[in-house]
């Protein structure tokens, strides 16, 4: 049974730490053409701190996603960011024959970040020993949650209909997903195209998960309207949140930075909303008998002036 629930913005609880960040970490990617360069920020002071690892969207970068990437390592995080090969940053060519395999080079950039963990701790200096290794989610926006997902579980259907290869992965406990991209079967045929991997199978995702959508949020890749971004939460099995942004659009109110150019839907009221929910998401999700999710939808659930709605199952 899934509970409605009417959410509108507030400042977020505590004071955030000082922040400290590094960037580029330079990991070692035989094979992939290019070394995987990251960002990791952290709070300054701290211990136990559980990692997030961030997927940035199309074109970004790990220079992208400052007001959740800021925000999440202000409040108790260690938040790590890798570069992707689709990265501007990078002027990967068009014609280049790695561009069809880049999703799953997505994929393996989060893997090789778990799998660095250590590295990636020590490139902080005063960081080693804070880490909790053990609690782990990933998070992405748009094709970065496409990404993020195959880690939850999702699986990306053949030409048969039949779930492809398992990428999921088991350090990961919980995750977050932006604008992340719905069911291949009412694709445009610039997607069916270009985007042969967009065909997802949420029926695996299983790991606690918030689903993020902008209610007018339309996309060129698919025939369907919005209700597209609801698909990893409609799909998948419980436990799943899902919170649905009025008048959002694929930026959800500027989430890919400050002064990204590609956001068209400037909404810094929306933005502290997605920065609250997620915050509390998370420290929830990631420690057992937190009660930040549940006080935040109790106290959201009788606001009179909605932002958004929630629904849970």
């Amino acid at each position: 049974m899934s509970d409605s629930i009417t959410l509108a913005a507030r400042n977020v609880r505590g004071v955030p730490a000082a922040v400290v960040s590094a960037k580029p970490v330079v990991l070692p990617a035989p094979g992939r053409g290019e070394d995987l360069q990251v960002r990791v920020s952290a709070p300054a002071t701290g211990g136990d701190l559980p990692v997030v690892v961030l997927s940035h969207g199309s074109g970004s970068s790990m220079n992208g996603y400052g007001p959740l990437a800021d925000h999440w390592a202000a409040h108790g995080f260690v938040v790590v960011q890798p570069t992707h090969l689709d990265s501007r940053t990078l002027a990967l060519p068009a014609d280049d024959p790695r561009t069809p395999g880049i999703w799953r080079v997505r994929v393996a950039d989060l893997v090789r970040v778990l799998d660095e963990l250590a590295v990636l701790e020590a490139a902080i200096p005063g960081l080693a020993g804070r880490v909790d290794r053990a609690r782990v989610a990933v998070a992405g926006h748009s094709w970065g949650a496409q990404s993020a997902s195959m880690l939850l579980g999702a699986r990306v259907l053949g030409p048969d209909g039949a779930p492809g290869e398992d990428m999921s992965d088991p350090r990961v406990t919980a995750g977050v997903l932006l604008a992340a991209p719905g069911l291949g079967d009412e694709l445009t045929p610039f997607a069916r195209e270009h985007l042969p991997f967009m065909t997802p199978s949420f029926a695996a995702m299983t790991p606690p998960t918030l689903v993020v959508a902008g209610d007018n949020d339309h996309s060129r890749l698919t025939t369907r309207g919005p209700d597209w971004f609801t698909d990893p939460y409609t799909h998948s099995p419980a436990p799943k949140s899902l919170l649905t942004l009025a008048g959002g659009e694929h930026s959800l109110g500027g989430v890919a930075g400050y002064e990204a150019g590609e956001t068209t839907d400037e909404n810094p009221t929306r933005v502290a909303l997605l920065q609250r929910l997620t915050t509390a998401f998370l420290h929830s999700a990631l420690h057992p008998g937190d009660t930040s999710w549940k006080a935040v939808m109790s106290e959201l659930e009788a606001d009179p002036d909605p932002l958004a709605t929630l629904r849970t199952k």
